[in-house]
């Protein structure tokens, strides 16, 4: 039996010998000193008996012992020598009794090279073992700027916590979005039932995803993994049998393809403007028509940004009063977002909006479960092909906002409160400070988050003692109060100057026309690898300033210029030499940045006062939008 598996692995060997001689590659094992860097350049740490993964095992120690394997670490010396007796012996003694003598193996990078226990590896490759036992060198580069060396060392760390050495990502920070996928806080030790269980559920969905064809995408298995286990929950997957959890691989695949890809988003400036007939003469007289339902995170009562919304469901109905009917959830959270949308579904809705960035993951799960409905989110910079999101340009406002509140400053201090601190939020911030400084040179834009845990908000603006503020975007109905828009705060009251407004109705009416227009389903097939993401601003109507009575005539006149300029695209609030706090973005006089650039832009221009918050340092309530949205501060 042992020289009929020899001459079958022989065969094995022989192939991927010659398959990477035509490829031009080296046909043979890789050799760690051909790789290592320069000595005194890396540290080598012992960490005794480990169980090394067979896939992870890719060459030898030294070039000496690497000319008897192929590149896949099969036997390529012919059956009548001494090496293929000795490795036919071994063979014999895995099928009989198994081999427990533990290799001797350097880690480098995360991969393993066999210093001794060559044969072994290659009899448990070839009948296809998991892992073998070795005792093991890790050799540790230092550190530079290079993706692979910055992801290594975030392994480290990882590897500190939960030494888990068989599953690998290939983008940063994915280590840190795996724990807390798993519920971990950073720096907690993962006990022997976690690494248990941690094990078990990532051994059962590498091999559905590998034999479902994962070795062919460019992703690794534990960038799939991530993706599978945040949209699903890893509780939930940890209770899912192995006939389940294929099903939801199969269909979950898109979401594997579209990670992937480089460009991962089809951002869609404008609406279509084709004009095309109404839906009652595009579908036939039998069709039903379209039920709309919006899941709200608040209620229009208590909240600016659901009140919008909810002006929008508004419009839409009176827009559309034959074509289309609404309904609306309120008060949705985490706890009950995914039996909203199945009750929505359940309703006969076809077509979904849920209008907070937080129940991205619940609408991506529904519409994996549900591929018949269309269900969109609001959320920018968002990729995930099952669904589309959308946002508005609300940066475009914020500079003629910005610009009026410079217009009015007597003391060329300004207060700027946001929310939270993600994509789409920042650039408001500096579409605000960009505007303003136009207007004039020496303005400072204090910059305050009412998201934070620490500290009185209202006594951090009276400290400041600004001119302007810039507070929420709109009245709240239940509230009454007019601290909103830009205003002027004299003994205790304010003076409104400006809202910014998003049209939400106007919005969603060239949305619900995409699909009437019949663009929905090209718009498919033109981004067949990319996710779609509407992100439409002043030229499309959706956006705008409200001027009050109390501004000059001549600041008007500024603003319907500055309007007109940037709905006609002749102006791009981004675009000269731009400057952050820590030095320049831009140098080019005639460069814009990129849409792609703008929506993740991760710095604060340079007349802000204050900083991005970190996630620890904000509310509780923040958390779930934080997770999906969240920009991440740049230290130093």
């Amino acid at each position: 039996m042992g020289r009929e598996d020899y001459n079958k692995a022989f065969k094995l060997g022989k192939r991927d010998y010659q398959l990477k001689m035509l490829r031009g590659e080296n046909p043979t094992l890789q050799v760690l000193d051909d790789v290592l860097p320069e000595k005194g350049s890396y540290s080598e740490v012992p960490l005794g008996l480990v169980q090394i993964p067979i896939d992870q095992i890719v060459g030898t120690r030294t070039a000496g012992r690497s000319n008897s394997f192929a590149g896949n670490f099969m036997p390529i010396l012919k059956d009548d020598t001494e090496f293929a007796g000795k490795w036919s012996h071994l063979s014999t003694i895995h099928v009989e009794e198994g081999i427990r003598d533990p290799i001797k193996a350097y880690e480098y990078m995360n991969r393993f090279y066999v210093e001794e226990g060559n044969k072994r590896v290659s009899v448990m490759k070839f009948f296809g073992v998991v892992s073998i036992p070795g005792n093991v060198t890790r050799i540790i580069p230092k550190r530079t700027e290079e993706k692979e060396n910055k992801i290594y060392y975030e392994f480290l760390d990882f590897y500190q916590e939960a030494p888990i050495n068989y599953i690998w990502f290939s983008q940063e920070g994915s280590f840190a979005k795996l724990r807390e996928a798993v519920g971990k806080k950073p720096g907690e030790t993962w006990t022997e039932d976690d690494l248990l269980e941690f094990s078990s559920v990532y051994t059962r969905f590498s091999g559905e995803y590998k034999a479902n064809g994962g070795g062919k995408l460019k992703i690794t298995p534990g960038d799939a993994f991530l993706v599978f286990i945040t949209l699903y929950g890893y509780e939930a997957v940890i209770e899912k049998t192995t006939d389940e959890l294929k099903k939801l691989i199969v269909k979950s695949w898109e979401e594997f393809v579209l990670i992937q890809e480089e460009q991962e988003i089809d951002l869609k400036m404008k609406p279509n403007q084709e004009k095309k007939p109404l839906l009652s003469i595009l579908l036939p007289s039998s069709a039903q028509k379209l039920k709309t339902a919006f899941i709200y995170e608040k209620t229009p009562g208590n909240s600016a940004w659901t009140y919008a919304h909810e002006l929008g469901r508004l419009y839409l109905e009176q827009t559309f009063p034959d074509e289309l009917s609404t309904v609306f959830y309120e008060n949705a959270g985490q706890d009950n977002i995914d039996g909203l949308i199945e009750d929505a579904i359940g309703q006969g809705c076809n077509l979904i909006f849920t209008t907070t960035p937080a129940f991205v993951q619940a609408s991506v799960k529904a519409a994996i479960a549900h591929p018949e409905v269309r269900i969109l989110n609001c959320s920018l910079n968002t990729s995930h092909r099952y669904i589309r999101t959308y946002y508005a340009r609300m940066h475009e406002a914020k500079f003629l906002m910005g610009a009026i509140a410079a217009a009015m400053a007597e003391n060329d201090r300004l207060a700027y409160v946001a929310d939270y601190p993600i994509y789409g939020s920042i650039a408001n911030i500096n579409a605000f400070a960009l505007g303003a400084k136009m207007i004039n040179p020496r303005v400072s834009v204090y910059l305050e988050w009412s998201s934070k845990k620490e500290g009185d908000l209202e006594e951090k603006i009276r400290a400041i003692g600004p001119a302007c503020i810039s507070g929420k975007d709109m009245v709240i109905p239940e509230e009454g109060s007019r601290f909103f828009g830009i205003y002027h705060v004299n003994e205790g009251h304010p003076r409104n100057l400006a809202m910014p407004l998003c049209h939400w109705g106007k919005f969603y009416e060239q949305l619900i026309r995409t699909i009437m227009d019949g663009k929905w389903k090209y718009d498919d097939k033109a981004s067949s690898t990319k996710a779609i993401n509407y992100w439409w601003g002043m030229s499309s109507g959706v956006i705008d300033v409200v001027c009050s009575q109390h501004l000059p005539i001549g600041t008007k006149r500024l603003v319907e210029l500055l309007k007109a300029s940037i709905s006609s695209e002749l102006f791009n609030p981004f675009s000269g030499i731009l400057y952050s706090q820590t030095g320049v973005v831009t140098d080019n006089p005639d460069r814009c940045l990129t849409p792609e650039e703008i929506m993740t832009i991760d710095w604060l221009a340079d007349n802000v006062i204050g900083s991005i918050p970190k996630k620890e340092e904000l509310k509780d309530q923040a958390a779930p939008v934080m997770k999906q949205q969240g920009v991440v501060r740049k230290e130093g």
